[in-house]
């Protein structure tokens, strides 16, 4: 991984945390207060995630941490989705957009250090 992806993610990933600080706000102002509360912390705790994965002590630790985040990516996904389905909840597109490079991104940092540890299938 060079360094200039290694920033990108995290760079990303902190921005995007603060866009979601900011619509958990407009939840909570709302009284929405459930979901503001699981969006702040799934959707903070990526970058926290990946920027943990970048410090790591062994390859295996960052791909853990990695696939945390993603982990984590997706069920924010699934929350903003909730949102954006639901009657008078604030209009989230722009951060599902966001997410989904995120996911992007993390898919191919996880295949691309897949490959460099040699990580192969079980048959």
């Amino acid at each position: 991984m060079s360094n200039e992806k290694e920033n990108a993610i995290v760079d990303l990933t902190f921005k995007f945390a603060l866009d979601i600080v900011k619509y958990s706000q407009i939840l909570e102002d709302t009284k929405k207060t459930v979901l503001a509360k699981q969006i702040t912390i799934i959707g903070t705790s990526i970058g926290a995630n990946i920027k943990e994965a970048y410090n790591p002590e062994k390859k295996l630790e960052f791909m853990h941490k990695i696939k945390i985040a993603a982990e984590e990516a997706d069920e924010l996904k699934y929350l903003l989705l909730i949102c954006k389905s639901s009657e008078n909840y604030p209009d989230c597109n722009s951060l599902i957009e966001k997410l989904d490079v995120i996911i992007k991104s993390l898919a191919d940092i996880i295949g691309a250090s897949k490959k460099q540890i040699g990580f192969k299938r079980p048959d």
